[in-house]
């Protein structure tokens, strides 16, 4: 005979075993792709946030992860809603400078507002911008840093100046301006920014308490 051909059998289990290192590889490739991926998106994550937080904070100095440094707070009977207030506290050398608030002002035009406030430790409001919305664009949209400075009158502002009692638009009785032609997004916003000072002073202690340990 001219030769010794491979059996069908032994051809077949080459080709699989090629087939099946292919295909590991192939997998190992994909899964560190995803993982340099993913680390990317995650990173891009925390600077957008981070930079938000800089924008209430107005370039107020720290160096704790505020990310990290977190409480969730929920008080239907202030609010007159079940929803969770998150609480990113800010610390210098371990002492507390600030307190950036994420809430939402549930009864806007449109619907839900949200917002993100930096108090100072005494209440005093550092910061207010505007997160997301839904209000008319070209009417509502004044709540946009980009579009007005509308929501920069709260700054320096606190319960006490004005009284709680008196964070209302001047149309209900109170002290703050509402933007013409926008009487309930107006309303939306002062009214939710003074429950959430509130908030802050009902909750101050337990704001301004030493940070939770971070768990590994």
């Amino acid at each position: 005979m001219a030769g010794n051909p491979e059996r069908p059998a032994r051809r077949t289990a080459r080709a699989a075993i090629v087939l099946a290192a292919a295909a590991i590889a192939a997998f190992g490739l994909v899964a560190v792709v995803h993982e340099a991926t993913r680390e990317r998106i995650a990173a891009t994550a925390r600077a957008r946030e981070l930079a938000r937080f800089d924008q209430v904070l107005g370039g107020l100095p720290h160096d704790n992860d505020l990310l990290a440094d977190t409480l969730t707070l929920r008080d239907p009977e202030l609010l007159g809603t079940t929803e969770a207030v998150t609480a990113y506290r800010a610390r210098f050398h371990g002492q507390p400078v600030a307190v950036v608030l994420e809430f939402g002002a549930t009864d806007g035009y449109s619907g839900s507002i949200r917002l993100l406030l930096a108090v100072a430790p005494d209440g005093t409001v550092l910061g207010v911008r505007t997160v997301s919305h839904h209000e008319t664009p070209g009417l509502g949209d004044f709540i946009d840093a980009g579009k007005s400075d509308w929501m920069q009158r709260f700054s320096g502002k606190s319960l006490g100046n004005p009284a709680a009692a008196r964070w209302r638009v001047r149309k209900d009785g109170g002290e703050f301006d509402q933007y013409t032609g926008a009487t309930i997004t107006s309303r939306a916003v002062v009214g939710a920014i003074g429950r959430t000072l509130q908030l802050f002073a009902r909750h101050r202690d337990e704001l301004l308490a030493a940070p939770a340990t971070i768990r590994p």
